[in-house]
């Protein structure tokens, strides 16, 4: 039986791995900071899978080397999935950049040291769509957002400059082929329990009658998918070395408005029909920092290819069908 490891078992995109690995006969270690989480992130499995004995919880936080070595000892594959993701940006980009980096540095190294026969680390399409206003054109793998620009929000540029990190050092050490990466879209879809995520916190908005949706969009994918990609990407002969966009469609917030109401029926009373002009969101944006985090995508289309991520046999479900299931799962 191989063993695998995946960090943030207590997140919704590492407790779908988890499941998902488990569903796949695979041993499964997770790490949380807080081992006091450990009956709940087992809870939030069993309501899914019976684990057994192949589940093992161990404590250990990115901003500390403690723990880490013991917990990739032995392991076959190392699916790195912790990372901060805040609801709103912080004033002081660092706060998000250095333990991004410095997080994915230390479960890395960790990781080759022991031996692991691959690595995959869950970046973001943050890493590839950069500050671009739209993008008719399907973005690739090839493309890169600027670390160094600053019209980024903070979460854009750690995520971009941790992953740059990464491929800097596996290529250091001459162990590229070791590496994966999977940028993920807005991750969507059904919880496990009382998880959260910025991503989420968009549909419980809607769910929750917000007075109206901004012109703002995004790439939608399942969080079931996304943990699939990352098992294909962690198996996959020919993934050593290479980055997969994990995305299926762009979704305006109206479109995601107008699925909740057709799939949820009176569970969606409260989703807003109309619009909000984009001066009124800026002018939200001076004191409501979760305005502030997306005023700069106001309007904006970026279209990105999963062609690469296809041709590993990678198959997403309907989006209609992920904003359904994430629907339903929160109003529960």
């Amino acid at each position: 039986m191989e063993t695998v490891l995946v960090s943030g078992g207590s997140g919704f995109l590492g407790g779908r791995c988890v499941v998902e690995l488990l569903r796949r006969d695979y041993a499964v270690r997770t790490t949380v900071r807080d081992l006091g989480k450990e009956a709940e992130v087992r809870a939030r499995v069993g309501s899914e899978v019976d684990a057994g004995d192949r589940l093992a919880v161990l404590g250990a936080d990115l901003r500390s080397d403690d723990g880490w070595a013991e917990a990739v000892s032995g392991c076959d594959y190392v699916l790195h999935v912790a990372s901060p993701f805040p609801a709103a940006q912080p004033k002081d980009p660092d706060e998000l950049i250095v333990p991004a980096r410095e997080g994915t540095l230390r479960v890395l190294r960790a990781a080759l040291d022991a031996g692991v026969r691959r690595v995959v680390v869950t970046s973001s399409v943050a890493a590839v769509r950069g500050s671009a206003d739209s993008a008719p054109a399907p973005l690739t793998e090839a493309d890169w957002s600027d670390p160094d620009d600053t019209a980024l929000t903070p979460y854009a540029r750690s995520k971009t400059i941790a992953e740059r990190a990464a491929w800097d050092l596996v290529r250091e050490r001459g162990e590229e082929e070791k590496l994966a990466v999977v940028n993920p879209g807005a991750i969507l879809g059904p919880v496990l329990g009382s998880e959260r995520s910025s991503s989420l916190a968009l549909v419980e908005r809607l769910l929750k009658g917000m007075p109206g949706t901004p012109r703002i969009g995004f790439s939608v994918v399942d969080v079931r998918d996304v943990a699939d990609l990352h098992i294909l990407a962690m198996t996959a002969a020919g993934a050593g070395g290479e980055r997969y966009l994990g995305v299926a469609r762009f979704q305006w917030m109206a479109d995601v408005a107008a699925v909740l109401r057709e799939r949820l029926g009176p569970e969606a009373a409260k989703v807003p029909k109309r619009g909000v002009p984009n001066l009124v969101v800026r002018a939200m944006a001076l004191f409501d920092p979760a305005a502030r985090s997306v005023v700069g995508q106001l309007g904006h289309r970026v279209e990105l290819s999963n062609a690469k991520a296809r041709a590993l046999g990678w198959e997403p479900r309907p989006v209609e069908e992920t904003i359904g299931d994430c629907g339903r799962s929160l109003a529960r």
